[in-house]
């Protein structure tokens, strides 16, 4: 007599694959947050930077990791997860890149060219692994961990070409937001003009940084450095506050989530650029 044995069906790995788009719906309510999630990012930032820089860097290197493991445990885009891991992303990231500058005394213009190589060989690993940089296409693992390295380092490269426009241009925090805001209506404009989408995403993208991190400094720092003398610890919690809102808003109406795409699930998967 033989005894059959049914096997038991494999539960999903810690970190398993994505059952839906990871990343949210472009929308002009998700340009709100990001851009309030740079500003906190970068108060949020520089106000642990006025205590000890370990303890800066123990609580900075913390909200990341948490992120990363909350981000990449879920398997569908979840609003909460999401946002946190931009928001320490934008924390981490402005703490990094000042690094470079205030520890290891790189200019800013040092720091602006580092990051923007980065930020090149991200992109150009990643379509070269996937044939595609859409943000519609990010279903599976690995496509997310592109996305994220490129998070980073746009954040990481904003921090530093504001403080560079700022500072060593000399055109102080105001003059600095007026000169992002007009540049981040040109992708907008010659996307209308023919402009592939992708590429119109990404240029608004990185350049959300440097436009929300100059808002943020003009409120916060002093009004001997061009700012308006909010102080860094009120503008992290009004920031901080605002994102909160917005998500908790986000996650009851389930707004920005990604209709399902069949062509976008890991298993049919093109090798070519979509949408």
């Amino acid at each position: 007599m033989t005894t059959h044995h049914r096997r038991a069906p494999r539960r999903p790995g810690v970190f398993a694959e994505p059952l839906a788009a990871k990343v949210p719906e472009i929308t002009a309510l998700f340009w709100v947050v990001k851009l309030l999630t740079t500003a906190g990012g970068e108060a949020t930032s520089d106000y642990l930077a006025l205590g000890s820089h370990l303890v800066g860097a123990a609580v900075e290197g913390g909200l990341l990791i948490i992120g990363l493991v909350w981000q990449f445990r879920v398997r569908r885009y979840t609003a909460a997860a999401y946002w946190f891991l931009a928001y320490a992303i934008a924390i981490f990231g402005t703490g990094v890149s000042d690094t470079l500058h205030l520890t290891f005394g790189l200019p800013y213009g040092a720091t602006t060219l580092l990051w923007a190589i980065v930020l090149a060989a991200v992109f150009a690993v990643w379509y070269r692994s996937e044939r595609t940089l859409s943000i519609h296409s990010i279903v599976t693992r690995r496509r997310e961990m592109f996305y994220w390295a490129t998070v980073f380092a746009t954040f990481a490269l904003g921090t530093a070409l504001g403080d560079f426009t700022a500072t060593t241009l000399g055109l102080g925090y105001l003059a600095s937001i007026v000169l992002f805001a007009v540049a981040i209506a040109m992708p907008a404009l010659a996307w209308r003009l023919g402009l592939s989408a992708i590429t119109a995403f990404w240029w608004a993208y990185v350049l959300t940084r440097p436009l929300g991190a100059s808002v943020a400094d003009y409120f916060s720092k002093a009004r001997d450095l061009s700012g308006f003398g909010f102080g860094d610890g009120q503008t992290a919690t009004v920031a901080t506050l605002a994102v909160a809102a917005c998500v908790a808003y986000l996650a009851v109406t389930r707004h920005g989530i990604q209709p399902p795409a069949d062509e976008f699930s890991p298993s049919r998967a093109q090798p070519t650029e979509a949408r």
